[in-house]
């Protein structure tokens, strides 16, 4: 991760599964029905790339831990490798986080092909109602442009300011921020920028940004079900929340190696994809020297430069959609990992040198296709039973007073799973979670205490979730909770002793730090049952 990225989030404040090389989907929920179309598949040799590079590649990234939750290799257009760490799935959304930023740049384009605005137009030109009584040089020179390579002027970004606002105008709060540098002069990594092209998005068509892409982009590549987060005023968020698939992420890599035609229509100009992808100003971040650091290859339109020719768009945690001209090849990968460079460098090692001009006469990797179908996150590691939970099955716990408003808990024991049910000033919610294995359904918790930045989904009441449990020791129950289509998951840890229940939740981001959660701990006592008081 990089030093000007994680300056941003400081900010902020923080079984079985995948198909293989072939489109081989399952049959469970996994695999429910999926886009009007798909990418053609390959088999990778067909189309010149190497088995063993990309066997070695998913080795390398479970090796060093890097939590990967799905890999999709297109090579010359046809899919060559793909596969989910189960319980995340080809039919299931992930969150994005800054890989939205390639999307909002790529409405800006369309915007501009139909006139709505150029790049040279004024930001202050949109908002004549939201700007500061006095407007200083730095913010009345500020253009789009430089909304679109972050520089702005701004000495660090905005997005923090825009959501403490006690008037949730975001626009108000990004023009009311003093620009300290020259706009178009000095770069720094700032979301807020990126908002306020969603913004300009709404101002000049008179639509959301996710309402303007969906004919111009989704349509047309058959990206079904997006959703993206907006602001209170229900303006997309533009620098994060867009939520699509990883055939979604590829397809959209691949729009952009064929210079904007799709299916023999143009959907964004080739001039437009030449300047969003080339440098455009010398980025920043990282520790590494230039020549192995892929944040200061320079920054376009939304996207970085890569080594090796390439470009890409990314998001925090490890959201990829790696575009290599060169090698006529798209990497499409969803992940959370606390190291991003990480994963780029295993993609150089691994990837990049098995790309061959020409088909490859060598067979097919049956390991790797054996590989794919089967990736799985870890379990819970522990028993399936122990003797505390027929003692507590089905019985309530009273929570003693807390932050999180929870009064009370219990387990329910039976058929291999365990139903937990969590009482709230909301009422009551339920997490199935399976004993050695996942279980997926939907559920009515917040995944917001486990995002980077506590924006939600209009309209969003319910969430999948997969979740799995093992007794760690005899008195103890840990459950996995994953929010499959965020990056995130945490871990509720229920410790057991005689009539007393501690409940601890940790989420991934914690974990991933090494830092503490900062909800609190839950106390609980057994609670009186109506046959116990006779």
């Amino acid at each position: 991760m990089t030093l000007n990225r994680r300056n941003f989030l400081h900010q902020l404040g923080l079984g079985m599964a995948g198909v293989g090389l072939v489109s081989t989907l399952p049959t469970t929920l996994t695999a429910a029905p999926l886009r009007s179309f798909q990418l053609p598949r390959s088999l990778p040799e067909a189309q010149g790339v190497s088995s063993a590079g990309l066997l070695n590649f998913v080795n390398a990234v479970e090796d060093a831990k890097l939590n990967l939750h799905s890999l999709m290799v297109v090579r010359h257009g046809k899919v060559v490798a793909e596969g989910w760490w189960a319980p995340y799935a080809p039919a299931l959304k992930h969150t994005l986080y800054s890989l939205s930023k390639s999307f909002t740049s790529s409405a800006i384009g369309m915007a501009v092909a139909e006139k709505k605005l150029t790049v040279e137009d004024k930001v202050v030109s949109f908002f004549p109602q939201d700007v500061p009584a006095t407007v200083s040089p730095n913010l009345a020179a500020m253009r789009v442009k430089d909304l679109l390579m972050m520089a702005t002027g701004h000495d660090k970004d905005s997005t923090g300011s825009l959501r403490a606002d006690p008037d949730n105008n975001w626009v108000k709060a990004f023009l009311a921020q003093p620009v300290e540098h020259e706009p178009g002069t000095f770069f720094v990594y700032n979301s807020g920028a990126t908002y306020m092209l969603s913004a300009i998005i709404q101002k000049v068509t008179g639509q959301t940004l996710l309402d303007y892409l969906k004919p111009r982009l989704f349509d047309p590549l058959g990206i079904e079900g997006a959703d993206w987060e907006t602001d209170p005023n229900g303006i997309a968020t533009g620098g994060w929340g867009l939520r699509v698939r990883t055939e979604d992420i590829a397809k959209f890599g691949q729009l952009y190696l064929q210079k904007g035609m799709w299916n023999g229509k143009r959907l964004l100009s080739e001039a437009w994809i030449e300047d969003a992808t080339k440098f455009q100003i010398q980025s920043k971040g990282g520790s590494r020297p230039k020549e192995e650091n892929d944040w200061l290859q320079g920054y376009g339109y939304q996207f970085w430069r890569c080594r090796n020719g390439a470009y890409r768009g990314d998001g925090a945690y490890g959201q990829y959609c790696i575009v290599m001209p060169k090698e006529d090849t798209v990497v499409a990968i969803t992940s959370e990992t606390s190291d991003m460079q990480a994963i780029l460098d295993q993609v150089w090692k691994h990837i990049l040198p098995g790309i061959q001009q020409t088909a490859i006469t060598a067979r097919p990797s049956a390991v790797l296709k054996q590989k794919l179908t089967s990736l799985t996150l870890p379990l819970p590691t522990g028993q399936p039973t122990s003797p505390t939970a027929a003692r507590v099955s089905g019985k309530p716990f009273q929570i003693a007073d807390n932050s999180l408003n929870i009064k009370r808990v219990s387990l329910a024991f039976q058929n291999g799973s365990c139903v937990c049910t969590l009482q709230d000033d909301k009422g009551e919610h339920r997490v199935v979670c399976g004993l050695g294995r996942w279980v997926e359904g939907d559920t009515d918790l917040s995944a917001i205490p486990l995002k980077l930045v506590a924006t939600a989904v209009p309209n969003e009441s319910k969430t999948r979730i997969a979740a799995s449990g093992a007794w760690s020791d005899e008195n103890t129950f840990t459950m996995t909770w994953r929010f499959i289509e965020t990056a995130h998951y945490e871990n509720a840890i229920c410790r057991f002793t005689g009539d007393d229940l501690q409940l601890e939740f940790q989420k991934s981001l914690a974990v991933l730090t090494h830092s503490k959660d900062n909800r609190p701990v839950l106390s609980g006592k057994l609670m009186a049952t109506a046959s116990q008081g006779k």
